[in-house]
Parts: C-alpha cells; sequence; structure tokens
C-alpha cells in the first residue's frame, strides 16, 4: 500500500479566504478549482482543505449541521466532485477537514437529542443533570471561554461543548454515534478523497464520570479561564485510542488514504507520538509546538526532534494554520530573511510537512479593525490584535486587481489588508529572489532528497543561535546550517562539504566552517561515510 504522505508537503487551504469566483465576497469551491495549478506548481503532494460542510457558520466551518452536503455558501457535491478531480489530475492528493469531536447545535441529531430524555438520539450528546443547587455538574472550562456547559430547559439538564455553546459534542460513549461518524468516512472514501484531517480528534471522549479538572499551576492570570485548569477528565481519554483503531482499520481497507489529528494537550509532544503510534492508530498527528511558539530558536526545533527520537510513527510538522497568528509576524517578527530561515527549517524536518495558505508569499500577519472581526474568540479575547482573523485575511493574487485578485465584491468576508498587495502572487511569480520562488526551490529540493523525505535526523546546536539538522538515508547525507541570530556567525561543520542550497547567496564555506550572514543557512551535502 502506497504510503505517499510520509515526507510529503501538505498546503492548507482555507476556502472562505482564498479566491472567491461568484463575487459574494467569500471564497469558494469553484475558487480552489480555479486556482489549483498556483497550487501544484508548488510542488506540494496534496491539499488540506478546511470545513466546507453544511454549517451555520458560528465558527466558520468547524460546526457541522450536515456532514455529507457541501455548505451553499462554497458550492456543492457536484463543485466539490470537480475540485477533486482536478486535483488529481495535477497530482495532489486531497485531505478533508472533518470535525467530529461536536457538531453544530442546528444539526438534526442534536435537535432530536435535544428535544427529550427518551428519543432515539437521547444519548447521542454528553448530557448530564446540574448539581443540588442547579449549577453546572462540574468545573470544566470550554475553549472559548466560560464553563463547558449550557442549560437546556426542555431537558432540564445540562450539554457539554468544549468550544462555544454551539457546537454541542458528541458522545461516543454511545456506539451508534461511533457508527455513524465511520459511516460518514465511509460516504467520502467512496467519493474519492485521499484522507481526512481530524479537528481536535483528542477530545472526542471524556470522563464518564464527569470528575473536576484539577488547577494548573499559572504564573500569571491567562486570557480564557480554560487555562486555570488541566484538562485530564474532558479530552485525551484512552477509549479514543479504540476508536482511532476501527477508523484506521477502516481507512487501510482503501488503498493509498490516510488521517492526520490534530492534538491539542498540556504535553503536546507526548500526546502526539502517542496518537500516531502505529499500527492501528493515525497514519500521522501534529501539535501545537510550533503553533504556539512565540520566539523562534534552535531549541525551538530540536526539543521537536528530541520528543520523537526513537518513536515507531510518524510526525507531522506546521510552522502556521488557520487558528493561529501568522508566523511571519509570530516567530519572523516580520523579518523577511528570518522568515525565509524558518521555511527552510520546517522544510528540513523528519516528518510530514504542512504549509498554510500565503505562507509561500510570506505573508504576515493582517490587520483587521476591531469593527470588522468576526472570529468570537479573537472579539472576546480582544487586546489590540485580529488573532485567528489576522491569518484569515484574504489570498492576493493581484497586485493591481479589486480586492487583490481574491473577488470582484465591494466587501470581503474579512478586509483585505493592503499591506499584502505588494506581496500578492502576480508580483513574486517572475521574481527569482521572492519568497515564492524560494518556496518552490526548498519543496524541489526536498522532493529529490530522499534523506529530506524519509531519512533519520539528529539536531544539534552548533554555536550559539546556529541550529544543525542533520538528515541521512542510503547514500545520502545532508546538513541544514540554520543561523537564527541578526549578526553573522561561523558555525563547525564536517569537511568536505558542498552547498546545494542557499538561503542567501552569502554562505561561505572555509576549510571545517561555515561563515553564515544574519539569519542565513544552507544545506550542505556531506560525504556518506564522514563521521
Amino acid at each position: 500500500m502506497s504510503e505517499w504522505w510520509r515526507g510529503a508537503v501538505i498546503y492548507q487551504i482555507y476556502p472562505r479566504s482564498f479566491r472567491d469566483l461568484n463575487g459574494d465576497g467569500v471564497g469558494d469551491l469553484a475558487g480552489v478549482i480555479e486556482k489549483l495549478d498556483h497550487v501544484a506548481r508548488l510542488g506540494v503532494d496534496a491539499i488540506w482543505l478546511s470545513p466546507v460542510f453544511a454549517s451555520p457558520m458560528k465558527d466558520f466551518g468547524y460546526d457541522v449541521s450536515d456532514y455529507r452536503q457541501i455548505d451553499p455558501l462554497f458550492g456543492d457535491l457536484a463543485r466539490f466532485d470537480a475540485l477533486l478531480d482536478k486535483a488529481h489530475k495535477l497530482g495532489l492528493k486531497v485531505i478533508i477537514d472533518q470535525v467530529w469531536s461536536h457538531t453544530s447545535d442546528q444539526h438534526a441529531w442534536f435537535k432530536e437529542s435535544a428535544a427529550s430524555r427518551d428519543n432515539p438520539r437521547a444519548d447521542w450528546y454528553v448530557w448530564a443533570d446540574p448539581k443540588p443547587d442547579g449549577s453546572p455538574p462540574n468545573n470544566w472550562q470550554a475553549t472559548f471561554g466560560g464553563p463547558s456547559w449550557t442549560w437546556s430547559p426542555a431537558r432540564r439538564q445540562y450539554y457539554l461543548h468544549n468550544f462555544l455553546p454551539t457546537q454541542p459534542d458528541l458522545n461516543y460513549w454511545t456506539p451508534a454515534v461511533q457508527d455513524e461518524i465511520l459511516d460518514i468516512a465511509r460516504f467520502w472514501l467512496d467519493r474519492g478523497v485521499d484522507g481526512f484531517r481530524l479537528d481536535v480528534i483528542n477530545y472526542i471522549f471524556h470522563d464518564r464520570l464527569l470528575r473536576d479538572n484539577p488547577p494548573a499551576e499559572r504564573p500569571r492570570p491567562p486570557a480564557v479561564a480554560m487555562l486555570y485548569q488541566r484538562h485530564i477528565h474532558d479530552r485525551s481519554q484512552p477509549e479514543a485510542l479504540a476508536f482511532l483503531k476501527r477508523l484506521r482499520a477502516l481507512v487501510d481497507s482503501y488503498d493509498a488514504r490516510m488521517t492526520v489529528g490534530e492534538i491539542g494537550d498540556e504535553d503536546p509532544l507526548a500526546r502526539q507520538r502517542e496518537y500516531a503510534e502505529p499500527p492501528d492508530r493515525l497514519h500521522t498527528a501534529y501539535a501545537f509546538h510550533f503553533l504556539d511558539a512565540r520566539r523562534a530558536s534552535p531549541e525551538l526545533f530540536i526539543s521537536a526532534v528530541e520528543a520523537w527520537r526513537g518513536a515507531a510513527g510518524w510526525p507531522s510538522w506546521s510552522l502556521g494554520n488557520h487558528d493561529v497568528d501568522r508566523f511571519p509576524s509570530r516567530l519572523a517578527k516580520d523579518d523577511p530573511a528570518l522568515t525565509r530561515l524558518l521555511m527552510a527549517a520546517l522544510l528540513c524536518l523528519r516528518g510530514t510537512i504542512f504549509v498554510y495558505q500565503g505562507e509561500e508569499l510570506g505573508l504576515p500577519q493582517g490587520q483587521v479593525p476591531f469593527d470588522r472581526l468576526k472570529d468570537p474568540f479573537a472579539i472576546a479575547a480582544y487586546t489590540g490584535g485580529a488573532f485567528r482573523d489576522g491569518a484569515r485575511t484574504p489570498m492576493p493574487w493581484s497586485a493591481k486587481a479589486r480586492q487583490a485578485g481574491f473577488s470582484d465584491a465591494a466587501e470581503t468576508w474579512l478586509p483585505l489588508d493592503e499591506a499584502h498587495r505588494p506581496l500578492a502572487a502576480d508580483v513574486q511569480e517572475g521574481d527569482p529572489g521572492s519568497m515564492l520562488a524560494f518556496t518552490r526551490r526548498l519543496i524541489a529540493f526536498r522532493k529529490r532528497a530522499m534523506a529530506l523525505r524519509l531519512g533519520e535526523i539528529e539536531a544539534h546546536v552548533l554555536g550559539e543561535g546556529v541550529l544543525g539538522l542533520e538528515r541521512r538515508a542510503p547514500g545520502e547525507r545532508l546538513l541544514g546550517v540554520f543561523n537564527f541570530n541578526d549578526a553573522p556567525a561561523v558555525a563547525p561543520i564536517p569537511s568536505p562539504a558542498a552547498i546545494s542550497l542557499a538561503l542567501s547567496g552569502q554562505e561561505r564555506l572555509a576549510g571545517g566552517e561555515i561563515g553564515l550572514p544574519p539569519y542565513g543557512g544552507a544545506i550542505l551535502a556531506l560525504p556518506e561515510q564522514a563521521g
């Protein structure tokens, strides 16, 4: 069976902000189809398509009201099939986002479940009686703020939601729920998708006894109440792994399909490793190790590599996605040279690599005024920045076009950041020194190099602020050297060595050393037998 996903580069598309072809100010599937050629020219292996399913859009598609239908905002099933067909003709696999931890409160299942305590789906969601004083059954706190419980007058019970009150949690202790989710997976696999990105998949089970979470030690008050506690009872329960075994068996019954899980927990790397343990869990998983980081350093990369030392499973890595500030601002402090260094270091890691739309253009965090914010979390936790909405602003395709080529609408769902116009794809397309050209070269180099795609890895500090990532495969040995300093640095390297790819062109070899400009780096070819 093909394991195409090992070492692959997968491009995440957030459809609302990718390309609007019908002029309503919101991206759609037709727009994705139009721009698939751009994605294919990057050299990536697959796309991850964020949710396009029927939804009231309280959390912009991560609140699904029908798992088997495309929301009319994006198109329909015929348009989805057309996207799948074009992607496959371009040599791109298609991974779709599946939000199986919870549904929308507008889903027919929840409406039935909430109607009474004795209907056929009464136990499809997590219901609990109040305490004697009428308060929620325990102290669990939701990710988007406030208690994880909302009162239902019809049932005279509370229901659980780890996110918004409009996103009730499914009850995986009910066998029929698991069976139905597997039927949904089968529906999309039969349609031809190549795999699933599984949203917060470690949230699918809860502690059946509903025990309180213990407090967490915090040096200062956090922005949201859920960070005051350790989430040991409302996520990452061992029963989730048994469900993943059932899912893995189903997915593996199809040829060349895969699953990648989003894992969020207080020890994300350990949980990531647990959920990707072969042979019968997820094919791979990613954690928020880089996504939560606020400072770029060699140690950030070394800790990721060390956490996976000796693991039998396969990791995935990304620097950004639709849920965090864009990495050129968050980690690179809007410095183009450091942005390139981080992209190069990412593509030297062992694992499957995810690149979020716009990262190939080096887009910084978008600026969105408060009165144009859409994300409920960004609004509730507002401290002056756009947070998730800043990573979701429209993709700039053409610098001189209306809305930078994203849409012909007078107003788009989130405003275009005018600072993104000079970085538009058409501006960078013909520039060999652009971030777009650089990203293409990196991806092409990774695809050619067996050591980068599938080889073993060692990570070292080669001097103060200098990272070394050594990759080895039969017949090939490479060393990525990256200077995280804003000043020149010299690092010791094995000799002889040759520069296979340079970040700036100013990197210089001299005997057993390499001279690196500020935020410079190179990928070096080393003799296989060298020590």
